[in-house]
């Protein structure tokens, strides 16, 4: 169960990036070129924080199941001086916590704004924030805080 896990949140990454940057580059083109917000933005922006909601759900079941988390928090004291265990033991799911919770702010804050321009602005903000923090939070290859190949 563990490696399906790992492999449909590995996988679920990318449509979670893909939705973001599109809802981003949607925003950005509504908000400048005072556009409607149409039933398609609606659904951009729905479907974004849908996929990151899911992506969550995936995250906390693995975070659950995770060998290196039942290490962590068993050898706490010792694993906490550990960059990689302390990564995946805190950092990574707070962080990524903490995005979806702006996402979903930020989705409903938009919804419920009266303008179609504010509703852009909106979400333009909420998740380029969001973008920021969960392009930080990824285990990256490259990463010196925790790495992991782009598909697992």
């Amino acid at each position: 169960m563990y490696q399906a896990l790992t492999f449909y949140h590995s996988i679920v990454r990318w449509l979670v990036l893909v939705s973001l940057v599109l809802a981003i580059y949607n925003a950005y083109k509504g908000y400048t070129l005072k556009r409607d917000f149409t039933r398609t933005d609606n659904a951009v922006r729905h479907w974004t924080a849908t996929i990151a909601h899911i992506q969550l759900v995936i995250g906390i079941i693995l975070y659950s199941q995770s060998p290196i988390i039942k290490y962590f928090w068993t050898n706490f004291r010792e694993a906490v001086h550990h960059i990689d265990m302390a990564f995946f033991g805190f950092i990574h799911i707070a962080l990524m916590l903490f995005a979806i919770i702006l996402i979903t702010i930020g989705s409903a804050l938009a919804k419920r704004k009266p303008t179609d321009n504010e509703k852009f602005k909106t979400m333009l903000i909420w998740f380029s924030i969001s973008l920021v923090i969960i392009l930080i939070a990824i285990p990256w290859p490259f990463s010196p805080l925790a790495n992991r190949p782009y598909f697992r």
